[in-house]
């Protein structure tokens, strides 16, 4: 690069006020979609696309925009997918009568603080996960891409294909049809899933099998590889082709509808087989990663003794992280409140007489657990994207971890009468280590897309503390609402209210934390899950020394064995459809341009699925009716199902044959 190349590189527009505003207001809004529709279905949307492309559209008035500006947005707005997940754990408190409501300060001071170490604990990580890592990073990748179509201001001259019109139009086309696919589903003309449970044997077993008609889990699939596809059908046959039917068959119960004794089974057995594969794999994960975070550490100190002798300039971008004196400064300034929330708690539950105990032990573990649910979800993230990342998983393992420290340290000493107090105090515990990973879990995909667009890491991670803070203002007042509005299933009252919110995650994680203080949790299944895990390395690890490519990540099979098919078998779908279009690519003219329109396609599969998606959300928010969109009743089902199912295969056989013209017509004009 020349002299003036540099000038002019050092001069362009990224971390600017007017970005960070539009950060900050689209934050606000899809913060608040996200916490209702998590209550209420157990799931949030990753916003940084839709955020991406929302900053686009405004950010196109402007001559001097650039796609590093749009990146600054969208990295502060994808706080709104990711702190809203603390739902998972702090309607717990509610449920198990602790808490009335959402103290204000109490609930920012959790949101905003575990947030701010979950930008800290990434920083050296990012070298270790996104630097010198092949993650495929699917999320952020199709973000990247996004990005670098929209914000050309010369698509028309450019030479690389993501900048030229066939790339804009797979991008456009992909989030178009898929955006309107979404809409109709929310009609119910089409079915959302194809899925159906059956009895085997005599027993009473029981399984079944939901093919979500979801192009945004479709296109994350294409993303995220054969490999890691395998790895989650491997998981998927663990837990539906063993687990549901072995656990069922053990109740022996022929009354229950198999669809309901499916469910059951799945979420209160097979979900925690899941849990110990996924603790594991985890453990094992770290363990990998020690030499390449030591290496990014010594990176970040490198980068460090550069900028105090005056050679910051010469540093490449990718070095320009936060300074890791002032990380280390700001993790320490976070634990000072942090240790002062968990005295002041500690006091106010009766359990005043332990409180340096509950305050020193609870910071050490919020400091330890906080880096290693930091490491484990950036690698999740990595594999398989944040929208999918078991989030809830890790804070399974994180409460069993708080509760058996309190069962072990504090329980002999106290009352009987204070096993609600520990309860709580697990739980709230639990949601500051569990903001710090929702945040790393979603902060290395940020990178990663930063990473591809060129741009400045310090400046996106100032942008995400800036994000976290305006999300951590809004959960409070949010989660009041729905809760005096709505409440929650399990809660004291809660059979009072007319539809009361299912807040599924919470309900567990705090059942768990029930189990554990009490003494009546199933460890069998942990540990069973832990051995499915070990096997699961072993085999990975075999592989690795005797074939080329193939392998089976262990996290991945974890997820497979915890997630719901819903979740998982359209992404194998996904993963084998791309291999096939990559491999028809190898024999194209051009390979990687071909390639890269597949990618490309997946993008706009995830922008217009997540748009609607939140577009929905707020409708349902808004008129206070589940399905405001509707056209036709429950009787439509069966029709639906079939209709749906045939349209959404349609649909993709069109679009890929499309894709292959566009791309075979885009090299023959080349």
């Amino acid at each position: 690069m020349s002299a003036g190349q540099r000038t002019r590189a050092n001069r362009r527009i990224e971390l600017t006020v007017r970005g960070l505003i539009i950060g900050v207001v689209i934050t606000l809004v899809f913060t608040a979609a996200n916490v209702y529709f998590g209550l209420k279905a157990g799931l949030t949307f990753s916003t940084s696309i839709p955020a991406a492309v929302i900053s686009m559209a405004i950010l196109r008035g402007f001559r001097d925009a650039t796609v590093q500006e749009n990146n600054i947005v969208q990295t502060v707005a994808s706080a709104a997918g990711t702190l809203s997940s603390i739902i998972f754990v702090l309607p717990g408190l509610i449920m198990i009568g602790w808490w009335t409501g959402f103290p204000f300060w109490i609930s920012f001071a959790i949101c905003a603080l575990g947030g701010i170490l979950g930008v800290m604990y990434s920083i050296p990580l990012r070298r270790a996960l996104v630097t010198t890592s092949d993650l495929p990073y699917p999320e952020g990748v199709a973000c990247a891409e996004v990005l670098k179509v929209g914000s050309s201001g010369d698509a028309a001259h450019a030479s690389d294909i993501e900048h030229g019109r066939a790339g804009l139009l797979a991008v456009l086309w992909g989030s178009i049809v898929s955006a309107a696919f979404a809409v109709i589903v929310a009609t119910q003309l089409f079915a959302s899933d194809v899925a159906q449970t059956f009895r085997i044997g005599r027993r009473g077993a029981v399984s079944g099998y939901d093919f979500s008609l979801s192009f945004a889990l479709f296109a994350i699939g294409h993303l995220v590889g054969l490999s890691v596809g395998i790895a989650m059908l491997a998981g998927t046959v663990i837990g539906w082709g063993w687990g549901v039917p072995h656990y069922s068959s053990l109740a022996q119960d022929v009354s229950t509808a198999a669809a309901a004794l499916a469910q059951s089974t799945w979420s209160r057995k097979v979900r925690f087989l899941g849990a110990g594969a996924i603790g594991v794999s985890a453990i094992w994960t770290l363990l990998k990663l020690v030499k390449p975070v030591a290496r990014g550490l010594s990176g970040a100190m490198a980068a460090s003794r550069a900028r105090k002798a005056g050679k910051a300039d010469t540093l490449p971008i990718t070095e320009r992280d936060i300074p890791i004196g002032i990380v280390g400064l700001v993790t320490l300034v976070c634990m000072l409140p942090i240790a002062w929330l968990l005295g002041y708690f500690a006091n106010s539950s009766g359990l005043g007489t332990h409180l340096a105990t509950l305050a020193i032990g609870g910071v050490a573990y919020v400091v330890l657990m906080s880096f290693f649910v930091s490491a484990v979800c950036g690698y999740m993230a990595g594999l398989i994207g944040s929208s999918n990342s078991p989030l809830s998983g890790i804070g399974i393992l994180v409460v069993i971890g708080a509760a058996l420290l309190l069962v072990f340290g504090v329980k002999p000493y106290v009352s009987p009468e204070a096993g609600k107090s520990l309860m709580a105090f697990a739980l709230f515990t639990t949601a500051v280590i569990f903001n710090v990973a929702a945040i790393a879990n979603n902060n290395l995909q940020d990178l990663k897309t930063g990473q591809l667009v060129d741009a400045t890491p310090w400046k996106q991670q100032v942008a995400l503390v800036i994000g976290v803070i305006a999300g951590a203002i809004v959960i409070p007042p949010v989660l009041d609402l729905v809760n005096h509005a709505y409440g929650f299933v399990g809660a004291p009252g809660a059979e009072l209210r007319p539809s009361p919110l299912p807040a599924p995650q919470a309900g567990l994680i705090s059942s768990l934390a029930q189990g554990v203080i009490t003494g009546d949790i199933d460890w069998s299944l942990i540990r069973t899950g832990g051995f499915i895990g070990l096997c699961i390395i072993m085999l990975d690890e075999i592989l690795a020394r005797t074939t080329r490519h193939l392998r089976i990540p262990p996290l991945a099979v974890g997820l497979g064995i915890y997630l719901p098919t819903q979740s998982t078998l359209m992404i194998v779908v996904g993963a084998v459809v791309g291999w096939f279009f990559d491999k028809r690519a190898d024999h194209s003219a051009k390979p990687a341009a071909t390639k890269q329109l597949g990618v490309l396609l997946a993008s706009g599969l995830i922008v217009g699925e997540s748009v609607i998606g939140v577009v929905i959300a707020a409708i349902v928010v808004f008129s206070g009716v589940s399905a405001p969109l509707a056209l036709v009743g429950p009787g439509f089902e069966g029709a639906a199902k079939i209709v749906g199912g045939l349209a959404f295969a349609v649909i993709v056989a069109v679009l890929y044959s499309w894709i292959w013209r566009l791309a075979r017509a885009n090299t023959e004009a080349r």
